[in-house]
C-alpha cells in the first residue's frame, strides 16, 4: 500500500491535534515507502470546512461526511466529531469499508458501543480508539514493571484527571455540557482516559460505587448572554472501584479543579513496590522498591525517579530519545500504532472492545450514583 488517504470528520481542537499528528509522523517513525495523505476534511459549516482545507492543505472539504465514505482515495476515517455523532459516523464508515480511528468515548452509551463493536467485529477493517495516554513512555514502563511482578500483589490505587476549565460560571453552554450531545460530563470527557489506564495497567473492574456532582447548575446559552440553560452533566465524578484481582482504588474526574491544568495522575501500591506518575511531570516514572535496604546512612529505600523521556521502542532515530517528551507526542504514537496495524495487518490496540469496556464502567458509575449502591459489572 503506497499511500493511505485520510478523511477527518471534525476540525475543532482535537481534530487539529490529529491533523498535526499525521503531519508529524514521518519525523518520528520510518514508514518506508508508505505515505500518509490528508485528503478531505468535513466540518459542520461551509466556512469552517473551507478554512480547515486551506489551513491544513487538504485536497477537498465538505459538510456532509458521507462524501468521505464514497471517496475512493480515502482509506481511513478519523472521527473527532462530538460524542452524539460517533455511532452513526463509525458504523457508516465501517460499512463503507474504511478503517476507523475514533476519539473517546466510543459512543453515548453501552448500547451504542456494543452495536459499534458488533459491526466492527464482523468487518475486515481496522478500528482503534484514541486512548492516547497508553502511549506515554512512563505509563508503558509502569506496565512493564507490573508485568515483571516488581510491584507484587496490587493492593490499592488512586487515579485522577483534573482540569479547571469549567470553574467560571460565565463559561457558556456547549455540546460538552449537554447530556443529549455528550452522553456524560467530566466522567466521559476525562474519566474515560483514567478508566482505560486502570484497565491497561491493572486489569478488569468487578464493581463500582460512584457519586457525580453538577456544581454549576446553570450557564449562559452563549457568551455574555443573560438567558441561562440548565446543565445536566457532571462537573465532578468520584468512583471507588473493586478490581477482579482484588485491588481497591479510586478514580476522580473533575473539570472544576482550581489550580489544575491537565493533571492526570496515578499511584499504584503493591506488596513489593509502588509507582506514581503525573502528566504535568511526564518525563519520569517514580518507582518504590520494598526490597531496597533501609539502614541508617546506607539504605536506598524511597521513590526512585526513572527517566522515560521519548524512549519509544519502535521510534525512528529522527526523534531524539533523550529529548523531553510533550503532550502531542502521545497522540503521534497512538496514531502511528493504528497506521502500523493497517500496514502490517496487526490487531489495533486500544481496540473498540476497550472502548466498550470503559463505556460499561461509566454507565455503571452513573447508575451507582443514582441508586446509591455498588454496581456489579460481572453480571
Amino acid at each position: 500500500m503506497a499511500s493511505l488517504g485520510i478523511g477527518i470528520i471534525g476540525c475543532g481542537g482535537i481534530g487539529k491535534v490529529h491533523i498535526l499528528g499525521y503531519k508529524s509522523m514521518s519525523s518520528y517513525y520510518d514508514l518506508g515507502s508508505n505515505r500518509i495523505e490528508l485528503v478531505k476534511v468535513c466540518t459542520a459549516h461551509e466556512e469552517t470546512a473551507r478554512k480547515a482545507q486551506e489551513q491544513h492543505q487538504f485536497k477537498f472539504s465538505c459538510t456532509d461526511y458521507h462524501k468521505l465514505l464514497t471517496a475512493k482515495d480515502i482509506d481511513i476515517i478519523d472521527c473527532t466529531a462530538p460524542n452524539y455523532l460517533h455511532h452513526n459516523i463509525v458504523i457508516d464508515a465501517i460499512e463503507a469499508g474504511k478503517h476507523v480511528y475514533c476519539e473517546k468515548p466510543l459512543a453515548m452509551n453501552a448500547r451504542e458501543a456494543e452495536d459499534i463493536v458488533k459491526r466492527a467485529s464482523a468487518s475486515n477493517v481496522k478500528c482503534q480508539i484514541a486512548f492516547n495516554y497508553r502511549f506515554v513512555p512512563a505509563i508503558m514502563r509502569a506496565r512493564q514493571l507490573i508485568g515483571q511482578d516488581r510491584l507484587g500483589k496490587i493492593l490499592t490505587f488512586r487515579a485522577a484527571y483534573l482540569h479547571s476549565g469549567y470553574i467560571d460560571p460565565g463559561r457558556p453552554m456547549s455540546w460538552r455540557l449537554r447530556k443529549s450531545q455528550a452522553g456524560g460530563g467530566a466522567l466521559f470527557d476525562l474519566g474515560s482516559h483514567v478508566l482505560d489506564l486502570v484497565r491497561y495497567l491493572l486489569g478488569e473492574c468487578e464493581a463500582v460505587l460512584a457519586n457525580d456532582y453538577t456544581l454549576i447548575k446553570r450557564r449562559p446559552i452563549e457568551k455574555g448572554a443573560k438567558q441561562m440553560e440548565e446543565v445536566d452533566v457532571d462537573d465532578l465524578s468520584i468512583l471507588q472501584l473493586r478490581l477482579k484481582n482484588g485491588a481497591i482504588g479510586t478514580v476522580e474526574a473533575s473539570r472544576v479543579s482550581t489550580g489544575s491544568v491537565d493533571e492526570l495522575k496515578i499511584e499504584i501500591q503493591g506488596d513489593k513496590g509502588a509507582v506514581r506518575f503525573n502528566l504535568m511531570d511526564p518525563n519520569w516514572l517514580y518507582f518504590y522498591d520494598v526490597m531496597n535496604k533501609n539502614e541508617p546512612l546506607e539504605g536506598e529505600l524511597g521513590f526512585k525517579r526513572i527517566e522515560t523521556l521519548q524512549r519509544y521502542p519502535d521510534s525512528d532515530l529522527h526523534a531524539c530519545a533523550r529529548a523531553s517528551v510533550g503532550w502531542l507526542r502521545f497522540h503521534i504514537a497512538s496514531q502511528y500504532s493504528f497506521i502500523r496495524a493497517i500496514l502490517e495487518d496487526l490487531t489495533p490496540e486500544p481496540s473498540f472492545e476497550d472502548g466498550l469496556a470503559v463505556q460499561r464502567i461509566m454507565e455503571a458509575a452513573y447508575l451507582s450514583s443514582e441508586e446509591k449502591k455498588w454496581i456489579d459489572l460481572t453480571r
